[in-house]
């Protein structure tokens, strides 16, 4: 974990950088939005290929050699000459928004074969600490290492920040090196059949390939779990709306430095997002369990209300504790979501998360080109309100079907 927040601080660092350098080497705004594309459909169909790579691959080489290509092609672009600069980017675009995908489909997977069943809740909330206080520092560090030592500098940076969670990754004692084979019927270290949780059977994932393709037969393995990939999908639109807003809405409250805004109120969404890992740290040590399906559904609502609230207008400390508020909301979506589908068999875990990654990478692109052409006409609350309630009324669908699906008696398995 602490690999992956080193190289997360290089990736938001270069979300930064990267951005800058395109547009002073294009000249070009359109050339940002471009890279921007190339990298989000790259992510779309390294989500599709995941769980076909990790049948056949271990997670441990996946996450390996993901590392080291990002590294490579950061380092590629430090020694491009001018003439070559375009296509270095063009490069670069593909490999991180394709390896990043496939790394984390590879670590959310591969947790539960890390550290046991019981003690994934924990291990998710560790991870996204990380990578909050990874996201804090890259922000608030890329305008002073751009602007002392240089584009090169912070490329070097990001570069040496992938080399280190290559290393850490080659001395993870996965067991069996974290391979996801197709209805193995495995256990974990609990003595637990994975899937247990989410309402899958034991064996569910072998005759699953006959039903149809593996992605699918995943999100048919438990109940509810389809819609609950779809809510995420509809949350990283509303995701897209807010962070296409914000530099809109930073700028109408000053005009004279909009950067202020903007980062203190990231800052504060980190600062409510660490604090509610170290509760759910809590409570799963205390309580041996890990946020449900419920938790993730309340708290799409409230990070959506949160944002929603966020761009109402109101006075800058009430908008402060709206910002923790949407922090909190947003780190216990994301462990309880992750939590739930590390509950699938082995053999579909892989393939849940590789769906959800392009549904949502899907999602936040799409996303994008919309929320950019309605805040030409709306205003910044009007688009957000719209993109966030969505979610709203989706997450509301959700959270009745979990709700029916507790209160309905279990079926009798047959004789």
């Amino acid at each position: 974990m602490t690999g992956y927040a080193i190289s997360s601080y290089g990736t938001f660092l270069n979300m930064v950088a990267l951005n800058l350098f395109v547009y002073e080497t294009t000249g070009r705004a359109l050339a940002m939005g471009l890279f921007m594309a190339v990298r989000l459909a790259s992510g779309f169909a390294a989500g599709l290929t995941a769980g076909g790579l990790l049948a056949r691959f271990t997670a441990k080489s996946v996450m390996l050699w993901t590392n080291i290509a990002q590294a490579s092609v950061m380092l590629l672009l430090v020694l491009a000459p001018d003439g070559l600069r375009t296509a270095a980017l063009i490069a670069v675009s593909v490999v991180v928004g394709s390896c990043g995908t496939l790394f984390m489909v590879s670590l959310r997977s591969s947790i539960p074969e890390m550290v046991g069943e019981d003690r994934r809740s924990w291990a998710n909330s560790l991870s996204i600490t990380g990578r909050s206080l990874a996201m804090v520092a890259g922000f608030a560090s890329a305008g002073v290492v751009v602007s002392l030592v240089g584009y090169t500098a912070a490329f070097v940076v990001d570069t040496a920040t992938f080399a280190v969670c290559a290393v850490t990754v080659a001395l993870l004692p996965i067991p069996g090196g974290g391979k996801q084979r197709a209805g193995d019927g495995s256990t974990d270290r609990s003595g637990k059949e994975p899937g247990a949780a989410a309402g899958a059977e034991p064996g569910d994932g072998a005759p699953a390939r006959r039903r149809g393709p593996a992605a699918l037969a995943a999100l048919a393995a438990a109940p509810g779990l389809a819609l609950m990939v779809a809510l995420r999908g509809v949350d990283a639109l509303g995701s897209s709306s807010h962070n296409a807003a914000l530099p809109v809405y930073s700028s109408e409250l000053d005009d004279s430095r909009p950067a202020v805004f903007v980062s203190a109120f990231w800052c504060l969404w980190a600062l409510g997002n660490i604090v509610v890992q170290q509760l759910i740290q809590r409570h799963a040590r205390r309580t041996a369990r890990s946020v449900g399906a419920l938790g993730f559904g309340w708290g799409t609502c409230l990070m959506s209300a949160a944002f929603i609230l966020a761009f109402a207008g109101f006075p800058l400390v009430a908008t402060a504790a709206i910002a923790l508020v949407a922090g909190a909301a947003d780190g216990l979506t994301e462990v309880s979501y992750t939590s739930h589908l590390q509950t699938l068999p082995a053999g579909l875990r892989a393939h849940a998360f590789g769906l959800s990654a392009t549904v949502e990478n899907l999602g936040f692109g799409a996303g994008m080109i919309l929320v950019a052409a309605a805040l030409d006409r709306y205003t910044p609350l009007t688009v957000v309100g719209w993109s966030h309630g969505v979610a709203l009324v989706v997450a509301a669908v959700f959270l009745i079907r979990v709700t029916g699906l507790r209160k309905s008696p279990p079926v009798p398995s047959p004789p």
